[in-house]
């Protein structure tokens, strides 16, 4: 297959467009007029293009057949675009939408990705569509699908990715130049923990992008704000840009201002984190619409608007627009994320189809890790997300390697930890036994030789803890004294909710609970170390509602400062969360997320040596001096660095890259 660039040409934001006069119907009632109203108005919000839909029964009413009426219809609304300077991402198989599942006529119930003749059909209708409109200035990428698997059903990973490569292989014979990826949501197995078929690694051989749909209900604020920033990380795997090609929320589960709150977090947090792409789901409202179905069954699916059903802005658009006006100044496609000396470990089994492996204990490493991120961006560290190869080996390169609440890693990776530590790395492990009962405890190696310790198991048996574990420290820790104490609520279920007995070789106790069992155990490894918890921390938290912030942050903070990793821009709050993005000039953009329900001054403290506050600057270049007021929830983007003619300070990623 011939091999295209992978890089985006533009930042894209957008919105999923369907017409208020129809929805997914629109084309049988399509209105040019109301079409521009609508374009309109996303266009005076800073809004750039949008993801529009092929819906398949009306645009393939037979085998090899276009309906050339609404095919019509989508040449005036690319033009629609063309006239507002907007692109669009049209997507083809669209068989499910908004709560129910929509046929062509002539498909009989055959098997989407296996049956060869209708695999045909899909091919003949990708490749005719996409030779109509190939050449078009407003066709910004190209869209396999809409949400297959719910459609289509589950299918081995080899059926899916050949079907895939077919649908791919469509789009060029038919002149698609512009990227392309499936628009399946990115639900594989190395980001939800369930194995669909949908491999997101085997996808991004075939495609320029990956794009994450992103629904999450949470039963916790902050987890909620970064669920999609971790979901990024983990769709990042196939080394492809990630595009948010579906987030958002109906208003009739939230209220207008909690709405914007959401996607300013949703946002933010996502910048951050890699994503060069966001589309929100969706343009407008449906209220006409309530007797047509899909919206008569699931009405709430009528609010998911930015506009309302009679085009005005709803509050999500105004974080939108707002959003636009930074990604402007701060000029996104010449920024990179910077830099990291720290990172998180997600294991494997979390990617590979391992034999006789629990899908629960996948979910739960999934789980265990975007704890562990929370917990580091609550630090102020700034941590990436590596992974675990198949059979074994970790990236090099990192000062921190945090392993959280681990039940399993592959034997080498195990032996490479001590490998890490001896070459100057500082190894973070805690302990968890998994919910499962099935071989219930650690799949672990070189426990001795790593930390120190000989468990002290019973087999079959676990230990429980107290409802509340309280740890005291026996000896300073990074930058907690000795004296201090650390507090975690407990939770998890009877087989999870345990600690790990250890006898202590020679390793060093740090901290104890209350009856003086090892909590953290240290090992030092010539210029390196390896720290071990002997409580699943981030367990605890990611089964808890309303967690966070919890001490975890607290023993993260001190790791970093054993681990001589520094924080630019100091911000001792874990209810601040601080990322940064550098551009190609040297400036440095400082992002913070204020946690806090109410507005809140928060105190800039730098570090010697790095960015003082008297170097910070907002995006005009005014000072900021040694404190910024955020607004509940609010975000505050300051700069630095030497291309910046308003400010003094810098900062030089070190470490290895995100």
């Amino acid at each position: 297959m011939e091999r295209h660039d992978h890089r985006l040409p533009d930042v894209w934001l957008g919105a999923n467009f369907w017409s208020r006069t129809g929805g997914p119907l629109m084309w049988r009632h399509y209105s040019p007029t109301v079409v521009r109203e609508e374009l309109s108005v996303l266009a005076d919000h800073g809004l750039t293009m949008t993801r529009s839909f092929f819906y398949w029964p009306d645009f393939q009413p037979a085998p090899e057949c276009l309906d050339e009426e609404k095919v019509s219809h989508f040449a005036d609304f690319l033009a629609a675009h063309a006239e507002l300077g907007m692109t669009t991402v049209p997507t083809f198989i669209v068989g499910h939408m908004s709560g129910e599942n929509w046929d062509p006529s002539w498909r009989a119930d055959r098997p989407i990705y296996s049956d060869v003749w209708m695999v045909s059909q899909q091919a003949w209708f990708i490749e005719h569509l996409t030779a109509r409109f190939a050449d078009h200035p407003a066709i910004a990428g190209w869209l396999i699908s809409n949400e297959i698997p719910i459609y289509g059903g589950q299918a081995p990973e080899p059926v899916v990715t050949a079907w895939a490569r077919l649908m791919v292989q469509a789009v060029r014979a038919g002149g698609g130049r512009q990227p392309v990826s499936i628009g399946d949501g990115a639900w594989g197995l190395e980001v939800s923990g369930h194995d669909s078929g949908f491999s997101v690694r085997r996808l991004a051989e075939l495609t320029d992008f990956v794009g994450p749909h992103v629904y999450a209900m949470e039963t916790d604020v902050i987890r909620s704000h970064l669920k999609a920033a971790f979901i990024c990380e983990l769709a990042a795997v196939g080394d492809r840009p990630v595009v948010l090609e579906e987030f958002g929320l109906s208003s009739d589960f939230a209220s207008g201002a909690k709405a914007e709150r959401f996607y300013r977090q949703f946002l933010f947090t996502t910048l951050t984190a890699g994503a060069t792409g966001w589309i929100a789901w969706n343009n407008t409202d449906y209220d006409d619409l309530a007797a047509q179905r899909p919206y008569s069954h699931h009405p709430f699916e009528m609010h998911f608007g930015i506009t309302d059903s009679r085009g005005r802005p709803k509050p999500p658009l105004k974080a939108l627009e707002e959003f636009s006006r930074v990604l402007g100044r701060i000029d996104l496609p010449h920024c990179r994320r910077t830099d990291v000396d720290a990172a998180i470990v997600v294991p494997s089994y979390l990617a590979a189809a391992y034999p006789f492996h629990d899908e629960t204990q996948r979910k739960l490493a999934a789980a265990h890790c975007e704890q562990a991120y929370i917990a580091a961006k609550e630090a102020g560290v700034p941590v990436g997300v590596i992974r675990e190869k198949e059979d074994g080996g970790l990236p090099e390169g990192y000062r921190l390697y945090l392993v959280p609440s681990v039940k399993e890693l592959a034997g080498p990776s195990w032996l490479q930890l001590a490998e890490l530590a001896r070459g100057g790395a500082t190894v973070y492990v805690s302990y968890c036994a998994g919910e499962s009962p099935d071989q219930r405890g650690p799949w672990w190696s070189a426990t001795e030789e790593l930390f120190g310790v000989r468990n002290d198991l019973a087999y079959g048996l676990n230990d429980p803890v107290d409802d509340v574990v309280t740890i005291r420290f026996t000896a300073d820790f990074g930058d907690i004294r000795a004296g201090q104490t650390l507090e975690f609520t407990a939770a998890g279920n009877e087989n999870s909710r345990a600690y790990l007995p250890v006898e202590v070789i020679d390793g060093r106790v740090v901290a104890v609970d209350r009856n003086g069992r090892p909590m953290i155990v240290v090992k030092e490894h010539g210029s390196g170390r390896a720290v071990l918890s002997t409580i699943p921390v981030e367990h605890f938290a990611a089964r808890r509602r309303g967690a966070n912030p919890e001490d975890t942050w607290r023993l993260y903070q001190a790791l970093a400062s054993l681990a001589s990793i520094p924080r630019p821009l100091g911000v001792d709050d874990p209810r601040v969360l601080v990322d940064s993005l550098e551009r190609d000039d040297g400036v440095v953009f400082h992002i913070l997320v204020s946690e806090h329900p109410d507005r809140a001054r928060i105190r800039l403290d730098g570090q010697p040596g790095l960015i003082k506050p008297d170097g910070l600057t907002d995006l005009d270049g005014e000072p900021v001096g040694d404190s910024v007021l955020l607004d509940p929830y609010g975000v505050a983007v300051l700069r630095s660095g030497a291309g910046d003619a308003e400010s003094t300070g810098g900062m030089s990623g070190k470490g290895a890259s995100r």
